[in-house]
C-alpha cells in the first residue's frame, strides 16, 4: 500500500516512519509513506497556502486552490491511482475499526491534514472521505494522519508477526479483547483463571469469547447497541 501525506509540516511524520510497526511496515516494503508539503503547490514566492475568510472572522483559511493543486499533483506522482483522498477534519464521520478495515484494502491513501482555522468549504469536492478521530478539536490533521496510518498499517497482510493479532484485538469483531495473562501465574495472592492452564484450547476460545462480551458489557455497553 501507498500512502501519501499532504501537510504543512512533513518533518512531523519523521518520527513515524523509523519506529514501531509503522518503521517495520515501510522496511519489509508492506507500506510507502510519501509526505508532502503543501507550500509547493502556493502560487506565490512566500508560499501562501492560507488567506483571511471572506465575511471575517478569525483565523486563516487553507486556499482551495492550492490544494486542488496538490492533489492533483500527488495522484500524478502515484503511477495508476486507484485509492481514496481522505480530508482529516473534526466535521468527518468519527473513525471506527470497521473504517479501518476497508481502508487496508485500498491500493492507495491520500491523507490531507488541514491546519490553522480550517479549509475553503470548496476543497471538499475533491476528496472521497472525511474522517474524525474523535469529538474534539486538534491544532491540525497530522496527529490523526498518524492515527490512521498506525491503525491501517497494521491490518496489512505480514505486517504484523502474527496475523491472528489484529483479529484477536479490541474492536476487530465489535468487542472489546478478552482478558490477557502471562507469568508468573500467581501474584500477590491473584490467580491467572485455570481455565488458561489446562491445555484445553476448544474450552479456552469459549471462555475468552464469554469474557470479551462481558468486559464489553462492563465497559462498552454502547459496542454491543450497534451489532
Amino acid at each position: 500500500m501507498r500512502i501519501d501525506i499532504i501537510t504543512l509540516f512533513p518533518e512531523f511524520f519523521d518520527g513515524l516512519k523509523k519506529h514501531s510497526i509503522v518503521g517495520r511496515a515501510i522496511d519489509n516494503e508492506k507500506v510507502e509513506l510519501h509526505t508532502h508539503n503543501l507550500r509547493e503547490w502556493a502560487v506565490d514566492s512566500y508560499g501562501t497556502v492560507d488567506d483571511h475568510p471572506y465575511g471575517g472572522g478569525p483565523g486563516m483559511v487553507l486556499k482551495v486552490d492550492v490544494m486542488h493543486a496538490a492533489i492533483k499533483a500527488v495522484k500524478e506522482k502515484v503511477k495508476d491511482f486507484d485509492g481514496k483522498v481522505i480530508l482529516l477534519t473534526p466535521q468527518g464521520k468519527v473513525y471506527k475499526q470497521k473504517k479501518a478495515l476497508e481502508l487496508a484494502k485500498e491500493k492507495n491513501i491520500i491523507l490531507i491534514c488541514g491546519h490553522y482555522e480550517g479549509f475553503d468549504e470548496r476543497i471538499r469536492e475533491y476528496v472521497d472521505l472525511e474522517i474524525s478521530v474523535g469529538d474534539y478539536v486538534l491544532t491540525g490533521g497530522e496527529i490523526p494522519a498518524m492515527i490512521l496510518v498506525d491503525s491501517v498499517s497494521r491490518l496489512l497482510p505480514g505486517v504484523l508477526g502474527d496475523d491472528a493479532s489484529s483479529h484477536d484485538e479490541s474492536h476487530s469483531e465489535g468487542l472489546l479483547e478478552y482478558p490477557q495473562y502471562t507469568r508468573p501465574a500467581k501474584y500477590d495472592n491473584k490467580g491467572v483463571p485455570e481455565i488458561l492452564l489446562s491445555g484445553d484450547h476448544p474450552k479456552i476460545d469459549a471462555w475468552r469469547k464469554e469474557q470479551a462480551i462481558i468486559k464489553t458489557q462492563k465497559r462498552r455497553p454502547d459496542l454491543l447497541k450497534t451489532k
